[in-house]
C-alpha cells in the first residue's frame, strides 16, 4: 500500500452477536467474530480499519435509532449487518413481536439510508438459530424474516452471507451447543466459523 492510500473502514452493525463484549474492550472489537476478522486482516491489510458497532439486545428499530451516529457518521466503505434474532426473541419472552411488515420496513429504512448517504458496499449476515430444544419454537417467526433479508439483499445488491443452514450442518459434527450454547449466541468455535464464512464471502469485495 502506498503511503497516501486512503484507509477503508469496515463497520459491523448489529446486536449482541456482533457486540461480543466490545464495550468492555479498550479496542472496542470484543471477543467474537469481529475480533477474529480484525485479527486476520490486521497483519496483511493495513489499509482496512475494522469498527464494531454492535449492541446487545438490539432489534432493527434500534439500528434505525442509532443509524446516524453509529453508522453514517463513520463514513464506512463496507457496512456488515447482522440483525433479526431479537426481533424474533422479544415475541416469546416479552410478548413484543416485530411483525414481518414492520421488520421489512425497518430493514428497508436501514439499507436505503446506507445506500443513499454513504458509498458503502453492504454485507448482510443471515440470522440463525441452532436446534436447541427451548428455542425451537422461534423458528416459525425467524424463517419469514430470513426470507425478507434474502430478498432485500438481492434488491439492494448486498453480499448475502448464508449462515443458518450452514451452522446447523456444522453443528451435526459435534452438537448445536458446541456452536452456540443457547442456539443463538456463538461459542468461540461458532464465532470462528462465522468469521471465516464472512471472509470467504467478502474476498472479492475487499480486493
Amino acid at each position: 500500500m502506498s503511503s497516501d492510500a486512503r484507509e477503508r473502514t469496515i463497520l459491523f452493525f448489529g446486536d449482541s452477536i456482533t457486540d461480543a463484549g466490545r464495550r468492555d474492550d479498550p479496542e472496542e472489537l470484543g471477543d467474537g467474530f469481529v475480533r477474529v476478522i480484525a485479527d486476520r486482516l490486521g497483519g496483511t491489510r493495513p489499509d482496512l480499519r475494522v469498527v464494531n458497532r454492535g449492541i446487545g439486545g438490539n432489534r432493527t428499530g434500534d439500528l434505525i435509532a442509532r443509524l446516524e451516529e453509529d453508522c453514517i457518521d463513520e463514513r464506512p466503505d463496507v457496512v456488515s449487518i447482522l440483525i433479526g434474532i431479537n426481533d424474533v426473541w422479544r415475541r416469546y419472552d416479552d410478548d413484543d413481536a416485530t411483525g414481518v411488515e414492520q421488520f421489512e420496513a425497518n430493514l428497508r429504512t436501514i439499507l436505503t439510508a446506507i445506500r443513499e448517504r454513504t458509498d458503502a458496499a453492504i454485507v448482510i449476515l443471515e440470522p440463525f438459530l441452532l436446534p436447541v430444544t427451548d428455542k425451537l419454537r422461534f423458528r416459525e417467526d425467524l424463517d419469514p424474516k430470513i426470507e425478507i433479508e434474502r430478498r432485500l439483499a438481492d434488491e439492494f445488491g448486498a453480499v448475502f452471507v448464508p449462515l443458518d443452514a450452514m451452522l446447523a450442518e456444522r453443528s451435526q459434527q459435534s452438537s448445536p451447543e458446541a456452536i452456540a450454547g443457547d442456539g443463538i449466541h456463538p461459542t468461540p468455535e461458532g464465532h470462528l466459523i462465522v468469521a471465516e464464512t464472512w471472509l470467504t464471502a467478502t474476498a472479492d469485495l475487499l480486493g
